[in-house]
């Protein structure tokens, strides 16, 4: 019996399979193969955990895949390489990091993955990882988080797919998933907006107010321009041509990652102007200094003040007045907003950004804000 053999030395079976016994006492599987033309040893593990018929199976199995040229020492690294759940997550958010517009995006993305599929998938290998494992993380916060619950589902499938192109893994278990949770009835909610008569109301009320003039000016450039909140807080005067009244965003501060031009209305280019001075870099610099202000300084500055909006609903304002009030196509006030129109094939062909017809539907809705505000009587 294999188990009875506690003298030192080697003690050979088939296939290069041999038992070594130490001085020590330890008892350890050991195979001579040749890989590739040259000899060598492998070790299968200590006889207290391998069996003799294990290590044989395990000795046949590397002689046959060495004899039709494959590697088994190559075959052990691979395997020993593959990563965890966590740490092939952890990975995938280093190598897509840079990529993030907004490190915030980049933070939420490992944080959720950490909060929610960490305590039960982290340890994991990733080859092992099934939709069973996935289920068992959003299962309980499908219902009650169904929002964060879809975004830890994106996410996760994001580290599989990644899983996959290393080769360690053919399937991504998030596809399947869908089956076994059940239908979220909850609406999804849309940012909350003004109507569009009370924006020039808010307007008013936020010039009133003690905030800083960095503070003040970027929010009323935001409403009278329709960008986005990241859009006008990082805008540089490098962007900036006040003598053509155009302001062009660069792509990669674009949310659609395309560059967008924007004519800038008489009140526009006033506000810019008003704005000279503050910073060399950014129109609209932060409390400190070579930074932008922050997402939260403006919407403070709203809701403060009693409009319980959301920054980019005012993108929802003008996009309604537009609608009501005036008789642009439809492609305008899109394009306005740098939404795109239409189908692949009508984008390929139609490739004018409509400027000149933006400059007169930015200069309109400037013109109305300014209309409003004028006619405004706060009471109390």
């Amino acid at each position: 019996m294999v188990q009875t053999i506690t003298e030192p030395g080697k003690y050979f079976d088939g296939h290069g399979l041999y038992l070594r016994v130490d001085k020590t006492g330890g008892r350890f599987w050991v195979q001579r193969i040749v890989i590739n033309g040259k000899r060598c040893e492998l070790g299968l593990g200590s006889l207290d955990f391998v069996t003799l018929a294990e290590a044989r199976h395990a000795a046949f199995e590397n002689r046959k895949l060495a004899r039709a040229g494959g590697d088994p020492l190559s075959d052990r690294r691979e395997a020993k390489a593959v990563m965890t759940f966590e740490e092939a997550a952890r990975e995938v958010h280093r190598i897509h990091l840079p990529t993030w517009k907004n490190p915030k995006h980049g933070d939420q993305f490992i944080n959720t993955l950490a909060t929610y599929a960490f305590p039960t998938m982290g340890p994991i290998r990733a080859p092992d990882v099934s939709t069973a494992d996935v289920l068992a993380v959003l299962q309980p916060i499908w219902l009650t988080k169904a929002e964060t619950a879809r975004r830890v589902k994106q996410r996760i499938g994001t580290v599989m797919k990644w899983c996959i192109a290393k080769g360690w893994r053919k399937d991504n278990p998030v596809d399947a998933v869908d089956k076994g949770l059940p239908k979220q009835t909850g609406r999804k909610e849309h940012r909350k907006s003004l109507p569009y008569d009370a924006v020039a109301d808010c307007l008013h009320t936020v010039a009133g107010t003690n905030a800083g003039l960095s503070t003040k000016l970027c929010f009323e450039l935001l409403v009278l321009t329709c960008v986005r909140s990241n859009e006008a807080r990082e805008a540089r005067w490098a962007e900036v041509d006040l003598k053509a009244k155009v302001w062009e965003i660069p792509a990669e501060r674009m949310k659609m990652a395309r560059p967008h031009r924007i004519p800038l209305s008489k009140r526009a280019v006033a506000v810019l102007e008003q704005a000279k001075g503050l910073d060399d870099d950014l129109v609209f610099p932060g409390s400190k200094k070579g930074k932008p202000l922050s997402d939260a300084t403006l919407l403070k500055l709203i809701r403060e003040n009693g409009y319980d909006v959301d920054i980019h609903g005012f993108r929802t304002s003008f996009r309604t007045w537009a609608q009501e009030r005036t008789n642009f196509p439809r492609e305008v006030p899109e394009a306005a907003l740098a939404h795109q129109s239409g189908d692949e094939t009508e984008r390929a062909y139609a490739r004018s950004d409509l400027f000149e017809k933006r400059r007169k539907i930015m200069e309109a809705w400037a013109g109305y804000l300014a209309e409003r505000r004028d006619n405004v009587v706060r009471i109390g």
